[in-house]
């Protein structure tokens, strides 16, 4: 962008040069209620009016967009109340998540195992073992 600028810029600068230059015939400008009387190069007064016209404009440009600029601090505030409001709400997540996982765990320990085809076999050589367990004693 400051390269535009500067391509844009350059020669415009270089023709406001060469117009100061070739006028240098003298002007006069009075103001009409007050009988004041100014005398200046004409190029002098002709760049004062160009400057002055595009400050103005650019002051008139600048303000008309103060309600967008408002609006947007306004979006700026509301994103970070938001994204504090997410990172809490994913912290919760996670912790609901391993909560979860918890009561899973132990659902699992308190419930018995689920009869299959091999939990019939486990069953008969654990009570095997307490029975011959409780013989040798």
């Amino acid at each position: 962008m400051g390269f535009i600028k500067v391509l844009i810029g350059l020669p415009v600068f270089i023709v406001l040069l060469i117009f100061a230059f070739v006028n240098n015939d003298l002007a006069t400008f009075s103001l009409w209620p007050f009988s004041i009387e100014i005398t200046v190069s004409l190029s002098v007064a002709v760049l004062f009016f160009v400057f002055l016209g595009f400050f103005l404009g650019s002051f008139f440009s600048w303000m008309s967009y103060a309600p967008l600029r408002q609006d947007l601090r306004k979006q700026k505030k509301k994103n970070k109340k938001l994204s504090r409001q997410q990172q809490i709400l994913t912290e919760t997540v996670s912790d609901l998540q391993g909560n979860l996982e918890q009561v899973k765990a132990e659902k699992e320990a308190l419930l018995p195992e689920k009869p299959g085809f091999f939990s019939f076999l486990k069953r008969k050589s654990s009570s095997s073992a307490i029975n011959n367990e409780n013989g040798k004693n």
